[in-house]
């Protein structure tokens, strides 16, 4: 790959990488294949995007996997899609530590069935001691139920008198979210030429900087993300300030 087509290594890269993958089910339908072909192909896709984020040094990735809506799909989809996650996890926890990498999960991880669960726990615990790059995966996730979570704890240490209700702002809210002690993401990402942000990390996301990939997820790779990082670098952040205050709220 020539030099033009990496990311500027004089300019900052993100520090947390979210990705909303979509359109495998489009790519399937299109090559007139059965939706689960698309998801295994953007096992591939996932499989790039992380060694790639990781050889960069991006702090943390965050990779919407499923959603609580997924849910309401056809049976036979979501039981092919956890089998596939749970192959992910376990195949790939080895690679994830030779790498440094850290796992990690954020959403409503009770509603995932049991042989997932225990192929997620055992990946984590296996890489909690990584300490290179942090790989999130959003699972029976949604923005909306991220916040209802979090204000329900937050609403619990009001009622045992742990919080006093003129101290809530928006640090302790934050401090409730899913993995908060991560850096708010800076770049997100999302494929298949789709323009919105469908229920991910709406708190977290207010000042992200969005890219919008016309690929397909399965089709998504190193150059995308490049493509993706370096319109990143381009852009002026202001984070609704003037430019004399930019640099210290970024940094």
């Amino acid at each position: 790959m020539t030099e033009s087509l990496l990311p500027d290594a004089n300019l900052p890269l993100p520090r947390h990488i979210a990705v909303i993958m979509d359109g495998n089910g489009r790519w399937a339908r299109r090559r007139s294949l059965p939706r689960l072909m698309g998801h295994r192909e953007g096992v591939k896709s996932v499989r790039e995007t992380v060694t790639a984020c990781a050889e960069m040094h991006i702090d943390a990735l965050t990779l919407y996997a499923f959603s609580t809506e997924n849910w309401g799909r056809p049976s036979r989809e979501v039981t092919g899609l956890m089998r596939l996650l749970r192959n992910y996890l376990v195949r790939e926890v080895e690679e994830m530590i030779e790498n440094d990498i850290r796992l990690v999960a954020m959403g409503r991880l009770e509603q995932l069935p049991g042989t997932v669960r225990k192929a997620l726990d055992r990946a984590m615990a296996m890489t909690a001691h990584c300490r290179g790059m942090v790989l999130n995966l959003a699972l029976s996730y949604s923005g909306r139920t991220e916040l209802v979570d979090a204000v329900q704890r937050l609403a619990a240490g009001v009622a045992r008198g742990e919080i006093a209700p003129e101290n809530i702002d928006e640090a302790a809210i934050g401090s409730f979210l899913y993995h908060s002690e991560l850096p708010e993401p800076d770049l997100v990402i999302r494929t298949s030429g789709e323009q919105r942000i469908s229920n991910f990390m709406i708190w977290q996301i207010a000042y992200a900087e969005l890219f919008f990939a016309d690929v397909p997820w399965p089709d998504f790779r190193q150059p995308h993300l490049y493509a993706a990082i370096r319109e990143f670098q381009r852009r002026d952040r202001r984070f609704g300030l003037v430019p004399g205050a930019i640099s210290e709220k970024a940094g």
